[in-house]
């Protein structure tokens, strides 16, 4: 769980594209291509793009949620040179096979969401604008927590010394 509450959030759209697979197990392969600067007014898994065996679509909106605790992630990812957001697709029960479940910068929380298993979970390139707000938001909020090595305490060797057996009162 994050420490802290969030303190910026802002509306992405993701597209994700379907590929015909080559397999005779799964008929095809979805995968997260993009995610756009703020909502569009188009209805989610709209078709965007069919050639051949692709097809793109709008999948639909997310909340990109921005965390002071995470500042140091958020840095990190954007000092790579080439930032990225983490887009988790959760299977469902109906058509369309998947829904957008979250879209992060944090890379730690991106990887977190493989754990479960189900979930598709890809990263896409980061747009400028979105680059900009979260380099923003880490100038403002960042705190530089500096690393402290615990010392352990010395061992007292009289505490590890053999002792003799035990003697019940009465056993004389």
């Amino acid at each position: 769980m994050r420490q802290g509450l969030a303190l910026a959030s802002f509306s992405v759209g993701v597209v994700v594209e379907r590929v015909k697979a080559k397999s005779p197990w799964i008929d095809y392969v979805w995968r997260p291509v993009a995610v756009l600067q703020g909502v569009p007014e188009t209805p989610t898994w709209t078709v965007l793009k069919s050639e051949g065996d692709t097809t793109t679509f709008y999948g639909g909106a997310a909340e990109v949620v921005l965390y002071r605790s995470e500042t140091a992630n958020y840095r990190d990812n954007l000092a790579t040179g080439a930032p990225l957001l983490w887009v988790v697709l959760r299977p469902t029960e109906s058509e369309p096979p998947y829904s957008i479940a979250a879209v992060t910068a944090d890379p730690a929380e991106g990887e977190a969401f493989t754990e479960a298993g189900n979930d598709l979970v890809d990263s896409v390139p980061m747009p400028d604008e979105i680059v900009r707000a979260i380099a923003d938001f880490v100038a403002e909020h960042h705190v530089e927590r500096t690393y402290t090595k615990r010392k352990r305490d010395r061992a007292d060797p009289q505490s590890l010394a053999r002792r003799g057996p035990v003697r019940e009162s009465g056993d004389e």
